[in-house]
């Protein structure tokens, strides 16, 4: 029917929209048979769904000894999810049965063997996919295969197998690389070579691939050539491919090399060429068959392993002679390399640069740099002064070219210093020094007069002088010489620490008279004046890089500077007023100095010393300034800075106090006791100072004992009470400080009930964290520090499981006075205290008996409130009817 409708002129169109009422034209006819054309196509598709088996489209070309396999799928059907599929395999006019998924006789005869040694299987996938493997495919396997699946429909539509032709070809594939240099210099080119030969085949194209191994075993492609001509570079050499530095070069027979131009380090490895054949199914590129050989291994010498420098010339000079120095440069190849040569002075200061384009840049025009050949590079400086002594050496950058136009840095070395020395030309001039004003009276300035001679000579350089002062008495057993001040060679006054106060204040000046004179001057000259004076003069060049440099320098001999009136003289005694005798203690000791003048402007200042041998350097720990001011000089425990203490108990004594001693303390103590003096409202200045006799500071140190013991408020508790037990020490002997020491606390019970074992209940480190172990009971513990050294545990909630012996350990730690460092003592372990814990008999029994009372009369109660209405509902008799007294009385008528 739907055959003849489709076949039906367009004139039956007409006559349906006639009989609607539409007088149609001719276009409006060839619209609505349009649409309905449509929708017979669209029924028609539906009307033809069916079931759809498909394989890949052939022909498919595979290589003889390698794996083959087949995809099958199949769709659009009805019946078990699980569909069964058979291969069968077609040469000509003769078919053979492959295999099947639910018929393990369905196999030819002649392919049985290979299906039972699983060279032949078949693959599920899924319920509708299926996959023929052969392990080895072979030439005779040619044929077309058919993939078919029974019917589960229960109409037949659709197809039901699918066809598509293999071809096995033979193997021809032969790669025969060639071994490269196995050792190439950094910069030389590596030139992979390999071949690749095989039978031609219509629609098969080869490819080769040079890949490498580096020492981490990671194998990367660096190039492949084919299939059908193109070129992939790998992704590390995108860029060295585009800048020239990889080619490929084609030879007739098979012959392909590729070069990698300005070999780097990274390039060391082991190299592999991979040939592979391709076919084109579905327009996509197919591999069919891959091999590969190792060509060899090859390893990049870097420049730096065969870059040697070496630096000559004469070393030792005169002022004004020529510098010449020569730095060879060796290395393997210069063909490969671009050097950069640098001349260095004192390892840091650039002298000359040779750069790649042989341009040479310097910072002095005495300076002279070349080339004289291959790796000679030479440097020389005329008229050498003082300022060139030092240390020369040459750095060489050594370049190669990666690419065209591309340049590295290989490698950069500096050759070993070589110490060049300038003996310079002895000066004629002369340094005298004389003192023309020498102080009568203490107070009265005092003039020193440094002249040079000769200066004539030296009209191109420029002076310099420094004055020193020698103590007359020693220091500490030690002529100490002390510098004053310097005017340098630019006429600047450098005055030292010691004298920068009364410098600024002008009570001391150093001047330049004259170009050659000189001359210090002492305002008010006091004891501490005296001494031995000298000056030194030095003469400074001016250096080719616009510096000046000491050419020479002149010391006078020591002029003494004696006053006549020496004014106040004292002596200084110590002695020791309270020894310490442990660590811990308190030390204390006075000094007194004596003088017959003092007078009302003068005061006292006070240096403690510290030493901890006689023959040991002193060092100073605390002074008193003239103004009472305390000083901590060279006090090295920041942590007992309030234990020490400095004052003046009266006009000519001082008392030093140390509170609890350590270790470190022991030694020699004295004191430096200063007499000052302030004239018309200046400064203080010191007019003479003296040290006093060493005390020492000794006693034995012996080790703290320390002593536990545990008490409790009470031996016998009952339940759900608390009890509280505490854990005492003490320390005796030799004992630190307080806060040097820290106790580890912990407490155990032996339980009397229950297994009897050994049980930790809490602890408390040295830092006071509390840890306890876990309890089975309902009662706890907790644990709390009352003082440094106490410490106590409480039960609360006891129950009979507590009972049992108590009893806590220690472990104190020292920490040292000297180093800060914590040391641990040996534990302690307190005596054992028993806690009873009583059984209370009312308290048991009161909660029994008062619910047994109350059970019992409830029950009573109860069977009493039964009985009552069991008799009054239950036991009344509903069936005695009493006679009617009417019906008596009628029989006593008749």
């Amino acid at each position: 029917m739907l055959k003849a409708w489709c076949s039906t002129p367009q004139s039956w169109v007409a006559q349906a929209l006639n009989t609607l009422g539409w007088t149609p034209s001719g276009p409006a006819v060839l619209f609505v048979w349009s649409l309905i054309s449509c929708l017979l196509t669209w029924s028609a598709a539906g009307l033809s769904w069916g079931r759809k088996v498909s394989v890949p489209s052939g022909p498919l070309v595979r290589v003889e000894g390698l794996a083959l396999s087949l995809r099958c799928e199949v769709s659009d059907y009805e019946g078990p999810l699980e569909q069964d599929f058979e291969w069968k395999a077609a040469r000509g006019s003769d078919t053979i049965n492959v295999i099947s998924t639910f018929d393990t006789s369905f196999p030819d005869e002649s392919l049985k063997d290979r299906v039972l040694n699983k060279d032949i299987s078949v693959q599920r996938l899924g319920d509708t996919t299926v996959e023929l493997r052969i392990k080895e495919a072979k030439v005779m396997d040619s044929a077309t295969y058919t993939c078919s699946t029974p019917s589960t429909d229960s109409v037949i539509r659709g197809n039901y197998d699918a066809k598509v032709q293999i071809k096995v070809i033979q193997d021809t594939l032969v790669l025969t690389p060639e071994a490269p240099v196995s050792l190439v210099l950094e910069g030389r080119p590596i030139s992979l070579l390999c071949k690749v030969s095989h039978d031609f085949i219509e629609g098969i194209y080869v490819s080769v691939t040079w890949s490498i191994k580096n020492e981490m075993s990671k194998e990367e492609d660096l190039f492949t050539f084919g299939p059908d001509m193109g070129v992939t570079v790998g992704g590390n050499f995108t860029q060295r491919y585009a800048e020239g530095g990889m080619h490929l070069h084609l030879d007739t027979g098979g012959l392909y090399s590729l070069v990698l131009s300005g070999a780097i380090p990274a390039d060391q490895g082991m190299y592999v060429c991979t040939g592979r054949q391709w076919t084109r199914e579905q327009g996509i590129w197919n591999r069919i068959q891959e091999k590969a050989e190792v060509m060899g291994p090859v390893v990049v010498v870097p420049t730096a392993e065969y870059l040697t420098l070496q630096v000559l010339g004469s070393n030792i000079l005169t002022t004004g002679d020529t510098l010449n120095l020569t730095c060879l440069v060796s290395v393997s190849d210069h063909a490969v390399l671009s050097l950069e040569v640098t001349w260095l002075f004192n390892a840091t200061q650039v002298l000359a640069h040779l750069g790649q384009g042989g341009v040479v840049t310097k910072n002095a025009t005495a300076l002279i740099m070349s080339q004289v050949g291959e790796g000679v590079f030479i440097l020389e400086i005329h008229q050498v002064d003082p300022s060139d002594i030092g240390f020369y050496s040459c750095r060489v950058r050594a370049m190669v070219q990666h690419s065209k136009g591309n340049w590295y840095l290989a490698a950069e070395k500096t050759s070993n210093p070589l110490q060049v020395l300038i003996i310079p030309k002895e000066p004629a001039f002369t340094v005298t020094l004389d003192s023309p004003v020498v102080a009568q009276y203490l107070g009265d300035p005092t003039e020193l007069v440094c002249q040079v001679t000769n200066i004539s000579l030296f009209l191109c350089e420029r002076l310099s002088i420094s004055w020193f002062y020698s103590a007359s008495y020693p220091t500490n057993d030690q002529m100490a010489t002390s510098i004053i001040a310097s005017l340098n060679e630019n006429g600047a006054l450098v005055p030292s620490e010691k004298y920068r106060s009364r410098i600024e204040a002008g009570l001391v000046t150093v001047t330049r008279m004259e170009p050659a004179i000189f001359k210090l001057r002492l305002l008010r000259t006091t004891n501490i004046d005296a001494g031995d004076y000298a000056c030194s003069v030095a003469t400074w060049a001016l250096t080719r890089h616009g510096s000046w440099i000491k050419s020479s320098e002149h010391q006078t001999h020591a002029l003494k500077v004696v006053l006549p009136s020496k004014g106040p003289s004292i002596s200084v005694v110590a002695r020791t007023t309270r020894p310490a005798t442990s660590c811990g203690s308190t030390f204390e000791m006075t000094c007194q100095a004596r003088s017959k003048i003092f007078q009302a402007s003068i005061a006292l200042s006070v240096l403690i010393f510290f030493q901890e041998g006689i023959e040991a350097p002193s060092r100073k720990l605390a002074s008193l300034s003239p103004d009472l001011i305390i000083k901590l000089e060279d006090w090295q425990e920041s942590s007992q800075q309030d234990s020490l203490s400095l004052l003046k108990t009266g006009r000519d004594e001082f008392r030093f106090r140390i509170q609890g001693v350590q270790l470190a303390d022991r030694g020699f103590y004295s004191c430096e006791v200063g007499v000052w003096t302030r004239q018309d409202g200046n400064d203080w200045s010191e007019v003479v100072k003296r040290d006093s006799n060493k005390v020492q500071l000794a006693f034995e140190h012996t080790r703290p004992s320390f002593k536990i013991s545990i008490s409790s408020d009470t031996s016998s508790v009952y339940p759900w009470e608390t009890i509280k037990m505490e854990c005492i020490l003490s320390v005796s002997g030799t004992s630190p400080n307080i806060d040097d020491i820290a106790y580890e606390i912990h407490w155990y019970q032996n339980r009397l009930w229950g297994s009897g074992s050994l049980i930790v209940l809490a602890s408390m480190d040295r830092w006071g964290m509390v840890r306890k172990s876990p309890r089975n009971d309902s009662s706890d513990c907790s644990l709390e520090r009352l003082r440094p050294q106490k410490f106590a545990l409480n039960i609360h909630g006891i129950q009979d499981s507590d009972a049992g012996e108590y009893y806590c350990t220690a472990t104190p730690w020292i920490r040292s006075s000297t180093s800060g460092v914590w040391s641990k003592e040996p534990d302690i372990i307190s005596k054992k205290i028993f806690i009873n814990v009583k059984f209370a008999f009312w308290d048991s029994m009161k909660l029994p008996l008062l619910y047994g009372t109350c059970a019992s009369l409830s029950v009573g109660l109860i069977s009493l409130i039964l009985g009552l209405v069991c008799a009054q509902c239950c036991c009344r008799n509903t069936t005695h009817t009493p006679r009617s007294r009417v019906k008596l009385m009628d029989l006593e008528v008749d």
